[in-house]
Parts: structure tokens; C-alpha cells; sequence
């Protein structure tokens, strides 16, 4: 159903993303869910969505949205440094957009294609 899984050396399978998420950028694929769990431990972050926006030398590039805590404060350049200092180069957002709250369905679930669209409107192509 799209689902990305890994199995570990002991035979336990772990589900990681969803396909339809994956960005994949210069030709190599990166897993939202493992940025946003990294964006969740910032004291400042309240919520988190990773996606890919259109980017013309890489295909895409890696963009975080957030939604911060009520009364906290954070940069961008902070943001993109702390998943720096946790995540592979290639991983960490070049970019970071600030939202009052990120799009959930009644179940909770981000809504990631609603993320998305704004990003990819005009962009003449799709994902």
C-alpha cells in the first residue's frame, strides 16, 4: 500500500514512510519521517511536516514546515543547523516555512498533500 519497511539483522520489519512521501533529491531518496522526528526534539517545535518542493538543479530539495510551540521562538537557520548537527547533509531542510498549524485529517494524520500542492502550483510538472 506504499508503505517503505526495513528489516533489522533479527528478522523484526519496521515500517519507516510511505512511498508517495519520499523525496528524492539528485537522485537520492530521502525519508521524511527520520527529518521530522528530528525536528520533534527541538524544544521549540510543535509540530513538523518534511516535503519535497521543486528545486531545478536537484529535481527536488527538502523543505520543513513547523508549527511552533505557543510562546517559543526559532530561525530557520537554527532549525536547519540542529538538523545538521543530527542528520546527514543531504537530509537537513534547505528551507523552513512557519505555520499557525499544519493540516491534520479527523484522525490526526498530517496531511501531506495539502502541504505540498502550494509548493508545486506553476510548477509545470508534479512530483
Amino acid at each position: 500500500m506504499g508503505d517503505v519497511a526495513y528489516r533489522d539483522p533479527e528478522g523484526f520489519y519496521y515500517i519507516c514512510d510511505r512511498s508517495v512521501d519520499m523525496v528524492i533529491s539528485g537522485g537520492v531518496n530521502i525519508y521524511p519521517a527520520e527529518i521530522e522526528a528530528v525536528l520533534h526534539e527541538h524544544p521549540a517545535v510543535a509540530d513538523a511536516a518534511v516535503v519535497g518542493v521543486p528545486d531545478d538543479e536537484w529535481g527536488e530539495s527538502v523543505k520543513a514546515v513547523i508549527q511552533l510551540r505557543t510562546g517559543a521562538m526559532a530561525t530557520s537557520e537554527e532549525l536547519i543547523q540542529f538538523c545538521a548537527d543530527r542528520l546527514a547533509g543531504y537530509k537537513k531542510p534547505r528551507s523552513i516555512d512557519f505555520v499557525e498549524e499544519l493540516p491534520r485529517d479527523a484522525a490526526g494524520k498530517l496531511l501531506k498533500r495539502a502541504i505540498r500542492e502550494p509548493y508545486w502550483a506553476g510548477a509545470g510538472r508534479l512530483i
